[in-house]
């Protein structure tokens, strides 16, 4: 009995990993899509790509430590702002450069479906990196 109450607990604590990393993901792609909304809100066709890139950097940032910092409550503080920094300084300067250019979504589903992927993107990367940081992890308790 004792043996599978242990297996029932170790096979929670997986699902709890499985729910904090889907968390992930959707804290770095509302990131984005908040980031990639608000730049083409800001940023028109022929503006200077320069000017355009430092709005969408700065927007980014803003964006990236609001929405980090509350969301971090839930999901942890690097698992939010390191992949949200990246997200916000560097897809607001990617989203100001391709909206300054004339070269963004013809819709806002669209500009947000770009954000979205960006996102889901960076924060891959973010933790791929990490596990290559790590080396691999051996659960003690199975």
């Amino acid at each position: 009995m004792s043996t599978l109450i242990r297996r029932l607990q170790i096979a929670g604590r997986r699902n709890w990993t499985m729910l904090f990393t889907i968390g992930d993901y959707l804290a770095g792609m509302l990131i984005s899509v908040a980031t990639a909304l608000v730049v083409r809100a800001l940023v028109w066709p022929g503006m200077d790509m320069v000017i355009a890139m430092l709005i969408g950097m700065a927007v980014g940032m803003v964006l990236h430590f609001v929405l980090g910092l509350v969301l971090s409550a839930l999901l942890g503080m690097f698992e939010t702002m390191m992949p949200g920094s990246l997200i916000g300084m560097y897809g607001g300067m990617l989203f100001g450069m391709r909206d300054s250019m004339a070269a963004g979504s013809a819709t806002l589903g669209a500009t947000a479906l770009v954000g979205a992927v960006f996102g889901a993107i960076v924060v891959l990367g973010v933790k791929i990196y990490d596990r290559t940081l790590r080396g691999p992890v051996v659960d003690a308790a199975g």
